[in-house]
Order: C-alpha cells, then sequence, then structure tokens
C-alpha cells in the first residue's frame, strides 16, 4: 500500500522531492526489516525509478547503495553505466562491481568514469592494466596517486609510453620510492624528448647541440637511477636500456669512471649474453687479454679498450665506490687518468677524447661543487656553535 501511494505521488513530486523520496527508499529497502512482500514492491519501485528523467533520483539511489555488500546488483550495474555524475560513485567504491564490469566501462567510459575507476581501493591489475592502456590522462594520474592500485611493472611502462611527456603525470611518478628503475630512466627520456624539442622550436639551441646536451643529462640520470638500484631491479634497468639503445660504450665508460662496477659487469653479462659470474671472473683475472675477448664479445668497440683498461685498473687501486654520490659521480682522479692515458696514444680515436674531456669537465665541476657544499656546512655548523656558546 505505502509503495503504491509513492508511486502515485512520484509522478508529478518536484525532481528535489523525488530525489529525498528515493533517498528514503533505498534506505528502507537497504536497512529496514521488510517483508518480502514489501521488498519486492520497494525493489520494483527502485527499478522503475531508474527511468527517473531527473538525475537527482538516480544519484541519490547510488549514494545509498555505492558502499554496500547487500544493493540490489541490478541497480548497481544500471547505476554504474548511467551518467558520469550518477555513476562515478558506484564506479569508486560499490563492491559489487567485478573485475570484468570495471575493464569494460574504462575501455567504454569517458575520462570522469575512468578516474572514478582508478581511485577505487585495492584496485586489481587487471583494471590497471587498462587504464594504463586506454585511460586518459587524468585517470593514469588517479591511478599513479592511488597507493592502494595493484600496477604491474608493464602499466608503469604504458603509462610512461602514453602520458610520460606531461609534467604532472612525470613529477607524480618520478616521487615514488618504489617506482622501477626502468620506469624511471624511461621518465628522464621522455623528459629528455621534451625539453629538446622544447629549445629546438625556440631556436635556442641547434637540433644537434640539444640532442647531445640530453644524451649527456640522460645518460648520467641513468648513472643515478643505477646506483640506487639493485639485483633484479638493475637487471631490469640494464635490459630497458638495451632495449632502448641506451646501451652504450659511453653509458657504460661512466658507469665505470662513476665506480658503479656492478652497473658496468650487468651491462658486459647483458651484452656478451653471458652469466655475470663469468663476467666478474674475466674482470677478475686481471688479463687485458680477458677483458678485450669480452669487451669484444659484447660489441665494444676496439678504440675503447684501453680506457676501460685503466679505468677498471684504477678501480681496483682506489676500491670500489660504497657511497651513493661515489656510485653516481664521475671520480675525477679516475678520469684524469684515463684522459691522460689516452692522450699519449696515438691509436685513441678522436671521439672517444672528446668523450674523456668533457668527462674530466664534469668531474671537476662535480667535485667543486661537492667542496663548496662542505665549506658551506661547516660555516653552518660553526655559526650554530658560536650561537650556543653565546647564549
Amino acid at each position: 500500500m505505502i509503495v503504491r501511494q509513492f508511486l502515485s505521488w512520484v509522478r508529478t513530486a518536484p525532481a528535489g522531492e523525488r530525489a529525498e523520496a528515493t533517498r528514503a527508499l533505498a534506505r528502507a529497502w537497504l536497512l529496514s526489516d521488510l517483508c518480502d512482500e514489501d521488498r519486492g514492491a520497494a525493489e520494483g519501485a527502485l527499478l522503475m525509478l531508474l527511468d527517473d528523467p531527473s538525475p537527482l533520483v538516480r544519484q541519490a539511489m547510488a549514494e545509498v547503495f555505492a558502499r554496500s555488500e547487500e544493493a540490489p546488483a541490478a541497480i548497481v550495474q544500471a547505476l554504474a553505466t548511467d551518467q558520469p555524475s550518477v555513476a562515478a560513485i558506484i564506479l569508486e567504491h560499490s563492491p559489487l562491481l567485478i573485475d570484468a564490469d570495471l575493464v569494460d566501462i574504462v575501455a567504454t567510459g569517458n575520462s570522469e568514469t575512468q578516474c572514478a575507476i582508478a581511485r577505487r581501493v585495492g584496485l586489481p591489475a587487471p583494471v590497471c592494466a587498462a587504464i594504463a592502456e586506454v585511460g586518459s590522462a587524468a585517470a593514469a594520474l588517479e591511478l599513479i596517486e592511488n597507493a592502494y592500485a595493484e600496477l604491474a611493472p608493464f602499466s608503469w611502462d604504458r603509462i610512461v609510453e602514453r602520458h610520460g611527456h606531461l609534467a604532472a603525470i612525470r613529477e607524480a611518478m618520478l616521487v615514488l620510492d618504489d617506482l622501477p628503475a626502468a620506469t624511471r630512466a624511461a621518465l628522464v627520456d621522455k623528459l629528455s624528448e621534451t625539453l629538446a624539442q622544447f629549445v629546438v622550436a625556440r631556436n635556442w639551441l641547434s637540433a644537434d647541440r640539444a640532442g647531445r646536451i640530453t644524451s649527456e643529462a640522460r645518460d648520467r640520470s641513468t648513472i643515478t637511477i643505477a646506483a640506487r638500484s639493485r639485483g633484479e631491479e638493475l637487471r631490469g634497468l640494464v635490459a630497458h636500456l638495451r632495449a632502448t639503445s641506451q646501451l652504450t660504450a659511453g653509458l657504460i665508460l661512466r658507469a665505470l669512471l662513476s665506480g658503479n662496477v656492478e652497473l658496468f659487469e650487468i651491462a658486459l653479462s647483458e651484452l656478451a649474453d653471458m652469466p655475470r659470474a663469468r663476467v666478474s671472473a674475466l674482470l677478475n683475472d686481471r688479463g687485458r687479454a680477458s677483458l678485450q675477448g669480452l669487451l669484444r664479445k659484447a660489441g665494444i668497440p676496439d678504440t675503447t679498450f684501453d680506457a676501460f683498461a685503466v679505468a677498471l685498473e684504477v678501480c681496483r687501486e682506489n676500491g670500489f665506490a660504497d657511497t651513493l654520490s661515489g656510485a653516481a659521480i664521475l671520480r675525477r682522479k679516475m678520469v684524469e687518468r684515463v684522459l691522460t692515458h689516452c692522450a699519449t696514444d696515438r691509436d685513441a680515436a678522436a671521439p672517444l677524447l672528446i668523450l674523456l674531456r668533457r668527462f674530466a669537465t664534469e668531474s671537476a665541476r662535480d667535485e667543486a661543487r661537492e667542496f663548496c657544499d662542505e665549506v658551506m656546512a661547516e660555516d653552518f655548523v660553526a655559526g650554530l656553535e658560536f650561537g650556543l656558546i653565546a647564549a
């Protein structure tokens, strides 16, 4: 009887009043101890209200049923495919939607509905993959910022590939501590491309010079990323560098001149298709023939063999880097010794000498910055001590 009266009244009531009445009816269905007949009648009325011309009515229903596991499944399904203002709360919260539902809505919905799904707690990997593959940039950003989303490595890579040129995406990803090293390197690569295109478009630099500068900056960032990586993550980074043609002799030489022997060994292992233990044994052999054979198998140019040999020798003499800065920044003494050797070698190729001179300049500037930072730190500490004594 009550439902009949409700249906009669709702035909002529204003939209706002219909919405409040629908909210009350939905709450009664969900929370009240109704008999089977009344519950069936109430559900029928709610199903009819899915056709109400006002989104306020359907939105009121969605707000009541969004977080409930006991909500009528048919109504939840209908609300999930309604207009975004109605569907968003269902898509973000409803436990009744399965992965297949969510993937389908990601594929067919707009950015607003994709964003709502991307905010779900405990978002499973298949749905994350769908958003990474076809979602808008806004949805990708929501996904990145969702601490409860299960993103597989390939989903991270797909987001970088599709949206890595956007500053908001890069910034949101780069602050994540657990971002895979290969993905971090891919982001740096995207940033390098974006900056190079920008300065060339403004006629600030020629295309060749912009390409060289961004390439050097990318290599330096790659070494820094590698210094923070270990084990499988570092091997994944090296595999990414090889796949993107960035695992060059120059980058590998930079790794060794930075004292990062782990990266040096893994890079040679990847290029030579040899187990790392075998590569390590050949490097520890201390014979130049073993080193040259390994470098040749890895496809390293013959003109760089002496540079690698001298760098490895100095690295053994001085000990390997055991700090982040030591493993990420070119070590000046090592660079200068390799440069001195190659500068007196008539067979040394000009491109190698140019590269080593750039390394020498870079390492000198890094050392100067570290010195200035240490001086400033000492002055700051001295000022604090003076202030405490004076107090």
